[in-house]
């Protein structure tokens, strides 16, 4: 994971009284049980309060070169709760403030700042708000922006450099996994084909994520030092949250692999593929709530989103561990979730890395979190 990530880290979203209704409709279908549910929008309504009350006069949510970024995540977070419409002066406003900042190029993001995943980020959350497809002209250009970012051909490599499909913070610079996720959630939830060659190139770099030996998995060295199905930071250089070098194998952790698996899915790779095999069976060794596994505390609630987000894209409702023991994902992290809320409405982080110790950019994420947990794809 990445320090934007932390930030600086599914397009079904209904609103009003509709939107409640095909909410708890799909809460039921996913087994969440209507107490946790009622508790559950208890918790949201509480969030959206605290959220209306950290908004800045011009619309953002954050200050400095972060605020495009955590805007985008809250404005998404609040749309897909279904607690909040587009018309929401709170989320007017925002959109607005986002709006100023569509460059010439597409992107959405801060001259002199970093621009692949604010403008990913900015991409969902007019995507979110895109009910009328009032906003179809700036997404087009805004995928059009996140496809020249993503590294291939047009920077001079072939799919043999280990670059190749991926995407950093902006274009050119080291591209890692989590940034990839973004473009590729962004360019999904835009409505861009899954035959796109985007996507394609996109596999080739989650592949080399992964610590997968084999056919049609990680042709890279390190991964035959773990080979045990897990994810870590990126195959371009030793870095890597959870530890390790390419010449004694970048371990796997938990954030990144519920990030791998996701990313498999939404680039168009089957749950009967071997990576996606692999990814679930690292998750059935490690499978907890408690903490990110590898790295503890550090990006626990980019964790949760992560863990939603890709069971749900695997259409799992129950996962069994390699214990044998039966769990309720889903009722599993609502609960973890409500026990954490603050009396303020919001979640925070005791610890600092990766900006989580924000309570605004912590609840967005609890937000989407919540989305993906209640049974929306």
């Amino acid at each position: 994971m990445a320090r934007i990530v932390a930030l600086s880290a599914a397009l079904c979203v209904g609103f009003g009284f509709v939107s409640s209704t095909l909410a708890a409709e799909a809460a039921q279908r996913s087994g969440v049980s209507k107490e946790l549910r009622e508790k559950s929008s208890q918790a949201i309504d509480r969030a959206v309060d605290f959220l209306r009350k950290q908004q800045l006069d011009d619309g953002r949510f954050a200050d400095g070169a972060n605020a495009p970024a955590i805007t985008s995540l809250v404005v998404t977070g609040l749309l897909k709760s279904g607690h909040v419409t587009a018309s929401d002066p709170m989320v007017s406003k925002a959109l607005g403030y986002l709006e100023k900042h569509v460059q010439p190029d597409g992107g959405i993001y801060l001259e002199g700042g970093r621009k692949n995943y604010p403008t990913a980020i900015a991409t969902m959350a007019f995507a979110a708000a895109n009910t009328n497809d009032q906003y179809r002209s700036l997404l087009d250009n805004a995928v059009k922006f996140l496809k020249k970012e993503q590294w291939d051909e047009s920077e001079g490599i072939t799919p043999e450099d280990a670059r190749y499909g991926g995407a950093g913070y902006g274009r050119k610079t080291r591209p890692d996994l989590s940034n990839t996720a973004f473009l590729l959630e962004a360019l999904r939830d835009s409505g861009l084909s899954k035959d796109d060659p985007a996507f394609k190139r996109a596999q080739l770099f989650i592949s080399r994520c992964q610590n997968l030996t084999g056919e049609g998995a990680n042709d890279l060295p390190q991964a035959a030092k773990i080979d045990d199905g897990g994810f870590y930071y990126t195959p371009a250089e030793d870095y890597n949250p959870g530890g390790g070098t390419t010449g004694a194998g970048l371990r796997s952790y938990g954030s990144m692999t519920y990030t791998g698996l996701k990313s498999f899915i939404y680039a168009g790779v089957g749950p009967d593929d071997r990576r996606v095999k692999a990814a679930l069976g690292w998750i059935k060794r490690h499978y907890t709530l408690k903490e990110n596994p590898g790295l503890g505390a550090q990006g626990l609630y980019y964790y949760y989103h992560t863990f939603a987000k890709a069971l749900a894209a695997l259409e799992l409702d129950e996962l069994v561990d390699v214990d044998g023991v039966h769990h309720d994902w889903r009722g599993d992290l609502v609960k973890q979730l409500l026990a954490k809320q603050q009396p303020n409405g919001s979640w925070i982080n005791e610890n600092p890395r990766w900006l989580e110790n924000d309570p605004t950019l912590v609840t967005a994420y609890v937000l989407l979190t919540l989305d993906a947990t209640m049974g929306k794809k």
